[in-house]
């Protein structure tokens, strides 16, 4: 009720203001205790999460808030994505509320203060309770893109709960030709050698590859092989999207990644296919256009292990998270099932 109050406000901010203001508020916000497991907790690549509702990279861009959200009743955070160094991403304006669209495009750029800021703020978090997803990424100048991905799985695998591998988003460059086959598979040789050295013995953070949607079957088809080569904790399906389906606002042309409801239906499309093409033997986490308990949970029914959302929450507000996980609990005892892992492809 106080953000429906609130959105009037918000809205007439700069979509980047908006935002800033957001994470000033809830790190003002008072301590709250993470989500307890219950009905909805599932284990997911030897993860136990208390619930399968959690927030996109994105959103916590430099590890500011991942407490806040917890405290919010998110079964899970994802932070990032993060560099090696500091940059200051693309130039502004380059984020865009599509409202009459329920969407967002931003070309953001990897906007973040680099590894050193995020490794204080993560390190002060010592021993405290919740699934926090680290998402990496590399500089935009970066001579050997590679090379910043390992150098951040080797920083931040004391402090990940598990690590996201992001080489989709539409805003770098080049970045998604690390999707081929080839170069994705050293990629993850890369990645995979930093955190085992970085782990030195101790628990090692599973890997989850963060995909695009605007992928060819063939497109599929490999990077399943590779993340089955790999053992990959997890796929992540999917970034934001290049196309454009027919949209009624007037930033419509604005270039970027599209996110938001018209992203739901290929984004749950390519869930479905790589379903298939993995067999089920990888979990998948569904994100794209997720704005209800129903959208969760159609995800969930297709194959998704875990859901996250982030544009829903610049029209629904922060408290989403949680309703969706009530809303989540009820449909599953509605449709007869007795946990969420039960209900995973089952349609």
């Amino acid at each position: 009720m106080l953000f429906d109050l609130l959105k009037p406000a918000i809205f007439a901010l700069d979509p980047e203001q908006a935002h800033r203001l957001a994470i000033r508020a809830l790190r003002a916000m008072p301590a709250r205790a993470p989500a307890r497991a219950g009905p909805l907790a599932s284990e997911v690549a030897g993860l136990t999460f208390p619930n399968p509702v959690g927030v996109a990279a994105g959103f916590d861009k430099d590890a500011e808030v991942p407490d806040s959200l917890l405290g919010l009743g998110f079964g899970f955070t994802e932070v990032g994505s993060i560099t090696p160094l500091p940059q200051a991403g693309n130039p502004r304006p380059r984020l865009f509320r599509l409202v009459e669209d329920e969407a967002v495009i931003n070309r953001m750029g990897f906007n973040n203060a680099g590894a050193d800021a995020a490794l204080d703020r993560l390190a002060a978090r010592g021993s405290r309770p919740g699934i926090v997803g680290i998402n990496i990424g590399a500089n935009k100048d970066a001579a050997d893109r590679i090379a910043d991905y390992a150098t951040m799985a080797g920083l931040v695998t004391p402090f990940a709960s598990y690590l996201a591998v992001n080489v989709s988003s539409p805003n770098t460059p080049g970045l998604r030709a690390l999707q081929d086959e080839g170069a994705l598979a050293a990629l993850l040789d890369a990645v995979i050698a930093a955190r085992d050295e970085a782990a030195a013995g101790a628990a090692l953070p599973p890997i989850f590859l963060k995909v695009a949607p605007d992928l060819t079957p063939a497109d599929v088809d490999a990077i399943a092989r590779v993340a089955l080569d790999k053992r990959l904790g997890a796929l992540i399906v999917s970034n934001t999207t290049v196309s454009r389906p027919d949209l009624a606002s007037h930033h419509r042309g604005e270039t970027g990644g599209l996110s938001g409801a018209p992203l739901r239906a290929l984004a749950l499309r390519r869930l479905r296919e790589f379903r298939q093409a993995t067999g089920g033997e990888i979990p998948l986490v569904g994100v794209g256009g997720i704005a209800s308990a129903e959208h969760a949970w159609e995800r969930i029914r297709a194959g998704a292990s875990l859901v996250q959302l982030y544009s829903a929450m610049v029209f629904e507000g922060p408290g989403l998270g949680g309703r969706i996980a009530k809303g989540l609990e009820k449909l599953m005892r509605r449709d007869g099932f007795a946990s969420i892992a039960e209900a995973v492809g089952s349609e």
